[in-house]
């Protein structure tokens, strides 16, 4: 595929203040293009910021907002004048099963992952289709498997991936080119947050298989990424060979791919209910950074 050069593009991130985000951004101004970085943790901004150079633009935002989102936008054309590539990669995780979770971290977990990737991609596509350039959205492994008590985190991911499907075909006349972005487990605070906190997250992590079971460094996961960009892929798999898993995809909901996620799922239910008995259902369901966001919104 030829190479789309990255030297001058303006590329519009969201979740940018830590993780892929934040290393992607890096290594987009590596890579010599003019990076925006939006999320709504401006302070985790500042810092993704003192790791690129030129300073870059920062915007402190909620993708839940749609109208923030055009606002965003229309900054971002104001100080720029085009935007290139959109990156759609702001995202959270709750945890836990369907009937003993907390139901408003189970919604905002969609409102976030999936309607704020079409919020932010929708803002920009006018620019970037006077651009002919590139969307990409950061969808995960659990699009495509989808283990227990993530049900909130796979169903957005999926959802995130059928949205990149459809508008590849719809806007490939435009010139347009979409690619969905598929890590495995990868060293940032979501995961991290996993491991520390939530013991049937240590449980379903435990029983992944090698190779499934290693964890990457976010920065090899941004030079994959960033690698996709400069091809304008249609998938992005992180690492590469989770292409193969995505190609076995209906195999996964086999009796025969479900016996580990069966046997620890009475487990991981026990688990789950001494965390909830102990902490409350909304601890035990998500991070604190997490649950707090969502009680600043609640109290605003």
């Amino acid at each position: 595929m030829a190479r789309w050069p990255l030297g001058g593009r303006v590329v519009f991130i969201t979740g940018a203040a830590s993780g892929i985000g934040a290393a992607g951004a890096v290594e987009l101004a590596r890579r010599g293009a003019t990076v925006v970085l939006a999320d709504i943790d401006l302070l985790g901004l500042q810092t993704t910021a003192a790791r690129v150079t030129p300073v870059p633009d920062l915007i402190e935002l909620d993708v839940t907002d749609a109208s923030a989102c055009q606002d965003a936008v229309a900054r971002t054309l104001a100080r720029s004048g085009k935007i290139d590539a959109v990156w759609a990669n702001a995202g959270i995780a709750s945890i836990g099963p369907v009937h003993l979770s907390d139901p408003a971290l189970w919604r905002r977990t969609i409102e976030v992952n999936l309607l704020g990737a079409y919020n932010t991609v929708r803002a920009a596509l006018p620019a970037v289709i006077d651009a002919q350039g590139y969307v990409a959205v950061t969808a995960s492994m659990a699009s495509f498997g989808h283990p227990p008590h993530m049900s909130a985190y796979s169903t957005s991911k999926a959802g995130v991936e059928a949205m990149c499907n459809s508008m590849r075909i719809e806007l490939a006349a435009h010139g347009v080119a979409v690619g969905s972005i598929h890590p495995t487990w990868i060293d940032t605070d979501m995961v991290r947050e996993g491991d520390k906190d939530f013991p049937s997250f240590r449980i379903l992590r435990a029983v992944a298989r090698p190779p499934l079971r290693k964890t990457y460094a976010a920065d090899e996961a941004a030079r994959i990424i960033v690698d996709g960009f400069e091809r304008r892929s249609r998938r992005i798999c992180v690492p590469p060979f989770l292409r193969a898993v995505h190609a076995l995809r209906p195999l996964l909901t086999t009796r025969l791919f479900e016996r580990d996620y069966l046997a620890i799922a009475p487990e991981m239910e026990q688990a789950f209910l001494e965390s909830a008995a102990a902490r409350g259902a909304s601890a035990a369901s998500a991070s604190r950074r997490v649950s707090s966001q969502l009680r600043r919104e609640a109290d605003y």
